[in-house]
């Protein structure tokens, strides 16, 4: 069979993504895994790089621009984005009927279509020729901001029609962040000690408006398709509905939520099923929108100001009270970050009753300026933890008492660390700290650490659940018996884990450094350490300035290494492992890279390499004088891409990297 052209499979395999994409987002019934899906975007990136003249505006590859916008530009709607009048009562909602039936001189009941009003941003989309060319924020209704860029990222927005689409087609949408996306999204900020956003509509509008496309790329945006406008040569249909249907087979994405009810009493019955099922849904909405569903209908109706007389948004009730703080007290996070609640005076709010609400970090409480015996405004939304939004000043008492971060640890009493200028402050007690547990053994137990094979997630949590755990000292402690009793564990796969153990006891001073899980240690640092200290005593003593003179390792590094050995809790599990049999070769002093001709070039490995494993890959880079990290940078030198490499090869190509296939690399290595 005659291989296709790299231009026929590179249009082969724009149609399949664009296919699956609109499985995966319109119809929720994917056809393939994702890594099937990141195999043809792979292949499809490759034959684009070897013959770019074949990349197209909608290829898949293009969602992420590389270049940011130096600025917004002002754009006219072609027709306007108008704003909606707002029932917040059944009477409300009634009167909105009783008006569009005398307008429209009919005593019959009205056909409306009802959908939920997203807590998102409203954003215009044109296509031409069903592609995608031009997304605009509403802005004043009849100019906003060109956000083309950054729309082009949101795998829910095609960027080429399916099927015969209109010349012209300007559709209106619903650009918006999931609950567990805004969750997942905050909580990395949290770690890195970088801005929170207080609330996915605020996440998503900020992230439209940014100037650089990667960001919005990074960002868990959604979109729902809702409204038509300009149409072109396209003749509409009878009904706005029959307009969502066209959508549908265009590969724009429809809230299956949206429903045609009759007259005022299927509106406030769907208003009703809605706000019971508000609370599941995995998006945020504040109400419900009501659209008049016939067009001869909507043209009689007509428009007050900017709104029209044929749609009301009805609003759900607010998320919002005031209640007063009586304490504050700090959680640990698995990753050892402190996280200041705010103990409430229990208030009633979005539908429960809520008397804890999250602070974040210490910058929230100090920017928020809460105090404890503050009032303060309470929002819930969804499942989204309850949260305080603001400070009533005017309110506060003489004896209000501002917050303060603790010198210790709630939990294990190991000391707090927090870097200057960062938000989030820390327990340095990573192997001691009960709240830290779970992933201070997986980490533990990891390929690259200890390599203890078959410990997985859903043993740590039954051995922690269970009390068998306290620390990875007690690991080594566990019998065949205690396995087997773990629930689908049988003695053959206990036996398994105990020689598992066994096996790990031996291991080296690098790794075992690395397996500590110590705050910025990756493997290239706790080579570089058990290098130059050669023992775990040596490096225990050393100060900061000696742990500096280690290649590589700043300040914050040295700071951080420092702490977690001055830390007693930790020095017991490192001594408890050390009596459990954990042991490596004795190792001289040395300086901590070794001369080679790969010294002081940086290697980030991506895909797979038929010659050898990654691991072995990056030990004869070590061995050669190299360094391996485990993400691109400016400061790398070489990227390694073997089969199925991912998006550490698009970052190398965005930053200009030198990247070596397979081939390549060998000859680097001399083994060719």
């Amino acid at each position: 069979m005659t291989k296709p052209s790299p231009a026929a499979r590179a249009a082969d395999l724009r149609r399949q993504l664009e296919h699956h994409n609109y499985r995966y987002y319109v119809l929720d019934d994917p056809e393939v895994s994702d890594a099937e899906y990141d195999r043809l975007l792979n292949e499809l990136k490759q034959i684009e790089a070897d013959n770019p003249d074949l990349i197209t505006p909608d290829s898949p590859t293009q969602r992420v621009g590389a270049t940011p916008v130096s600025e917004l530009q002002e754009v006219a709607h072609t027709t306007p984005m108008l704003s909606l009048d707002n029932a917040f009562t059944e009477e409300d909602l009634i009167a909105f009927d009783r008006r569009v039936r005398e307008r429209l001189e009919t005593s019959q009941q009205i056909e409306y279509v009802a959908e939920p009003k997203l807590d998102g941003l409203a954003v215009s989309f044109r296509y031409e020729n069903g592609r995608l060319v031009r997304a605009a924020t509403r802005g004043d209704g009849m100019k906003g901001e060109d956000v083309t860029h950054n729309v082009r990222t949101i795998k829910a927005v095609p960027t080429q029609l399916r099927g015969k689409a209109p010349d012209v087609l300007d559709v209106r949408g619903e650009v918006f962040m999931t609950l567990a996306g805004f969750k997942a999204m905050n909580q990395r900020a949290l770690e890195k000690g970088e801005k929170v956003f207080v609330n996915p509509r605020n996440a998503a509008a900020g992230t439209i408006r940014q100037l650089d496309p990667r960001l919005a790329a990074n960002r868990p945006l959604d979109a729902f398709f809702y409204a038509v406008g300009e149409h072109g040569d396209w003749k509409l249909p009878a009904k706005h509905s029959e307009v969502l249907e066209h959508f549908r087979e265009w590969g724009l994405k429809v809230s299956p939520l949206t429903k045609v009810v009759q007259g005022a009493e299927g509106c406030l019955a769907y208003y009703r099923d809605i706000g019971e099922k508000r609370a599941s849904l995995k998006y945020e909405i504040d109400g419900v929108v009501y659209k008049v569903n016939r067009f001869n209908q909507q043209r009689e109706l007509g428009f007050v100001s900017r709104a029209p007389r044929w749609a009301i948004a009805h609003k759900f009730p607010a998320h919002e009270e005031n209640t007063i703080v009586r304490d504050v007290e700090f959680q640990v996070g698995r990753t050892g970050a402190l996280t200041p609640v705010a103990r409430l005076e229990p208030v009633f709010v979005g539908g429960v009753t809520v008397s804890n609400a999250t602070l974040h970090n210490m910058d929230e409480v100090q920017r928020k300026d809460v105090h404890i015996g503050d009032t303060v405004v309470i929002r819930r939304a969804g499942d989204v933890i309850p949260e305080v939004v603001k400070v009533v000043l005017e309110r506060r008492p003489k004896n209000a008492r501002p917050v303060t971060l603790p010198k210790n640890c709630p939990i294990c009493g190991s000391a707090v660390e927090r870097e200057e200028g960062e938000a989030v402050a820390r327990c340095s007690g990573s192997l001691s700290c009960a709240a830290q547990l779970k992933g201070a053994l997986l980490h533990f137990a990891g390929r690259r650490a200890m390599d203890i094979d078959g410990l997985g997630e859903k043993i740590v949590d039954q051995l922690i659940e269970s009390k068998l755990v306290r620390s990875p000292a007690d690991l080594y402690k566990l019998t065949v018996e205690q396995f087997s009793n773990l629930e689908r564990l049988g003695e053959k796969s206990a036996r398994n884990l105990v020689s598992a153990l066994q096996k790990s006891k031996k291991t080296t001073l690098a790794r075992f450094l690395y397996a500590l899980g110590i705050r910025d240690v990756g493997e290239a640092t706790a080579t570089a350490l058990a290098s130059h200290f050669a023992s775990v005593e040596a490096l225990q003593e050393a100060d900061e300035a000696a742990i500096q003179e280690v290649p590589d390792v700043g300040p914050v590094v040295a700071a951080h290494v420092h702490m977690f050995f001055q830390q007693p809790h930790n020095r017991e599990v490192i001594q408890a492992l050390r009596d459990a049999g954990v042991h490596w070769p004795a190792q001289t002093r040395r300086a901590a890279a070794a001369e080679g001709p790969l010294t002081g070039k940086t290697f980030v490995l991506t895909g797979t390499l038929e010659s050898m494993s990654r691991d072995q890959a990056g030990d004869r880079i070590t061995a050669l004088g190299g360094k391996v990290t485990g993400s691109v940078s400016k400061k790398t030198h070489y990227v390694v891409a073997g089969a199925e490499a991912g998006s550490k090869l698009t970052k190398a190509q965005e930053l200009g990297i030198e990247i070596l296939d397979e081939a390549a690399f060998l000859k680097l290595l001399g083994e060719q």
